[in-house]
């Protein structure tokens, strides 16, 4: 155990390595819908499924990482996800038609929804609670500034080449982190005989699967209000009712719910989730913002979001030492207060705004990030027992990717509608997305509310 901890930090490195890229090849591609759409010949609406698949697969996926956790070793499903990853990122980079782009994609969702909770499991495992907070800063590093970078390092990459090449940009990146993985990742959790319930797979697919289809194709719609959209979302909600119930049933469920009854925990799940609310759904409004009103480029759309990244990847760091020493109990309110004011005064960005305005804003909204989203998820995680570190883990980092998901829908089906009711394009443009973040700034009140029932748990 003593040379298990005297490694953690190199076992950690791996693990943040395929993270990073997998979290940046879920926005990075944003940026190439144009391109993508001249390439091979297809409308906007299909092109999103590059996004909608990935993030489908994710919905997916994650719930079971509970019972992989249980079923597998460490070194095996961190092995397995490197190589979906590769796998997929090189199908991609070659894919000489859609359906192929389209399936390699899935292939590296299918990476990345192993890496995610599993990292976080290791943490959990090899570091003790009073130092989990500078390792948990380190994953919240990863989580909101790899998708925060994407799609600026991928404006970069289109101003010189093509599409292909961001995906060829993470190859070298998921091979080094094979490369440490194999050399320093142990075992570090224990194996269990369990058996997938084939039912609750079943159910978790449809459920999580059709909320996430239902709301993304909202988005593309411009409606909540069309057959499709409500029967995706209808259909997820009841097969999770299903879900929920059969787990609460079951002497080994697939995930368990008894995470729920921890109350620490469901703040900081709350919180997470309106965080990537508000993460995910202002990463597309404001490179729209910025290419549609303010007229910029793809390559300096990308570069004013660049700084805002930048400082929360320090913060990130930064926050999680501060949490150990002083825990969450005053920086989440703190945190939930800047990303507050940063949207009061986004709301009011127009065709005249300057860009080191919108800049400003966009490094106070992530500073503030930085400060909640750690110290409120290693505070919800340290009060379950060990033996529910995987389930809590799974459940969070399902329930965060869909929130995103569901964010982001919601924000660009309210600037769709708002567009579209506006005698004027650029005026009705600029009223969705002031729209949209008046949604964001609704829910960040919600949870700055309820910051202020947290607890220390070490001091419990």
């Amino acid at each position: 155990m003593e040379e298990l901890y005297e490694q953690r930090n190199k076992i950690i490195l791996a693990f943040l390595i395929a993270a990073f890229i997998g979290l940046f090849n879920e926005t990075a591609l944003n940026m190439a819908f144009v391109e993508l759409g001249k390439d091979f010949g297809k409308e906007t609406a299909t092109i999103q499924w590059l996004t909608t698949g990935y993030l489908l697969t994710l919905g997916i996926l994650v719930p079971v990482s509970a019972f992989l956790m249980q079923r597998f070793t460490t070194r095996q499903l961190f092995t397995a996800s490197l190589v979906f990853s590769l796998t997929g990122t090189v199908i991609a980079a070659v894919a000489p038609v859609f359906t192929v782009l389209l399936a390699g994609r899935i292939v590296q969702a299918i990476g990345a929804a192993i890496i995610l909770p599993l990292m976080m499991n290791v943490v959990l495992l090899v570091y003790p609670i009073h130092k989990r907070g500078a390792a948990m800063g380190k994953i919240g590093l990863v989580i909101v500034f790899a998708p925060a970078i994407g799609p600026t390092i991928a404006g970069v990459v289109l101003e010189r080449l093509t599409w292909h090449w961001i995906f060829w940009l993470s190859v070298p990146f998921l091979v080094l982190a094979l490369v440490v993985g194999l050399r320093f990742v142990r075992n570090v959790n224990e194996v269990k005989p369990v058996k997938l319930d084939v039912l609750s797979f079943i159910l978790s697919t449809i459920g999580f699967g059709g909320i996430v289809y239902g709301f993304s194709i909202s988005g593309k719609l411009g409606t909540f209000f069309i057959t499709e959209v409500m029967v995706g979302i209808g259909v997820g909600i009841v097969a999770l009712a299903l879900f929920t119930m059969r787990q609460l049933k079951m002497e080994q469920p697939m995930l368990n719910l008894r995470v729920l009854k921890y109350p620490m925990y469901i703040i900081a799940l709350i919180i997470l989730i309106i965080c990537m609310m508000t993460i995910l759904s202002t990463m597309v409004l404001l490179p729209i913002y910025l290419q549609n009103v303010l007229l910029l480029v793809p390559v300096m759309a990308g570069l004013v979001l660049m700084p805002g990244g930048i400082v929360n990847a320090f913060m990130s760091v930064v926050s999680g030492n501060l949490f150990d020493k002083y825990g969450p109990t005053k920086m989440v309110p703190i945190g939930l207060v800047l990303v507050v004011i940063s949207l009061v005064l986004l709301r009011g960005i127009d065709a005249t705004t300057s860009p080191y305005f919108i800049v400003t804003l966009h490094i106070i909204m992530f500073v503030g990030i930085s400060l909640v989203m750690m110290p409120a998820q290693t505070n919800g995680l340290n009060q379950l027992p060990r033996e529910l570190y995987p389930d809590g883990t799974a459940i969070m980092n399902t329930l965060t990717q869909v929130a995103g998901a569901i964010g982001t829908a919601i924000a660009v089906t309210i600037m769709s509608i708002t567009a579209s009711g506006a005698v004027e394009p650029t005026q009705g443009m600029i009223d969705g997305v002031q729209n949209s973040i008046t949604f964001g700034l609704v829910i960040a009140v919600i949870g700055l509310v309820l910051s202020f029932f947290i607890k220390n748990v070490r001091e419990q």
